[in-house]
């Protein structure tokens, strides 16, 4: 009887020592031995398994897409209230810290979009993907009377979007300029203005609604 193939395995192992390798590497150094070395293979062994660099980075890029967007689709997905579901989403999409790894790999990752098409196209739908919760809440929360948008709720949607991508850029700088809870409170006071509901401070567990 043929043994099973351990492709599949292997493919996984190689995903998550490219992870390890862009996370203590960065991707402007990147190269194939340094995957190879974080995964106790030679080089040749890693293209076996993925014909080049480049197209074992892009399953890193794809699978660290779908998780941030599958957390945050989780994380407002049971909360009926889109005041709290808004906040929620605004939480969901900030790093922890400078040491996020999930957020920092999608930085790094994010960093190459510029040159690169294929990385690009993975970095817009992480984007549109994030638009798209944003923009179900934001009407939703009309629909009900809880939010008086003052914008179209995709204008509004990816302008939060956006403002999460800077603000957690400078959370996870060498030298942070700002903490999580100011760039929440940045984000919550746009949201408030956007909606024309007092979203309240993000540490107290404080909204309108609460009182």
């Amino acid at each position: 009887m043929a043994r099973p193939s351990r492709a599949h395995e292997r493919r996984a192992d190689l995903v998550a020592a490219a992870r390890r390798a862009v996370l203590g590497r960065g991707m402007l150094d990147l190269r194939l031995r340094d995957v190879a070395a974080e995964a106790e293979m030679s080089p040749g062994s890693v293209l076996y398994y993925f014909p080049t660099l480049t197209d074992l980075l892009r399953e890193v890029q794809r699978e660290a897409v779908e998780r941030f967007c599958a957390a945050r689709e989780d994380a407002v997905r049971d909360e009926p209230d889109p005041r709290r579901r808004l906040t929620a989403m605004i939480r969901s999409g900030l790093p922890s810290g400078p040491d996020d790894e999930l957020c920092v790999l999608l930085y790094e990752l994010g960093a190459v979009a510029r040159r690169d098409a294929s990385y690009a196209a993975e970095h817009i739908r992480l984007y549109e993907r994030q638009v798209g919760i944003y923009a179900g809440i934001l009407e939703t929360g009309a629909a009900t009377g809880a939010f008086t948008l003052t914008r179209d709720a995709g204008t509004i949607a990816r302008n939060l979007v956006a403002l999460e991508d800077g603000y957690g850029l400078h959370i996870t700088m060498a030298v942070p300029t700002l903490d999580v809870a100011r760039a929440a409170g940045l984000l919550l006071a746009c949201a408030s203005d956007a909606t024309g509901c007092d979203l309240g401070d993000p540490g107290s567990g404080d909204q309108e609604g609460d009182r």
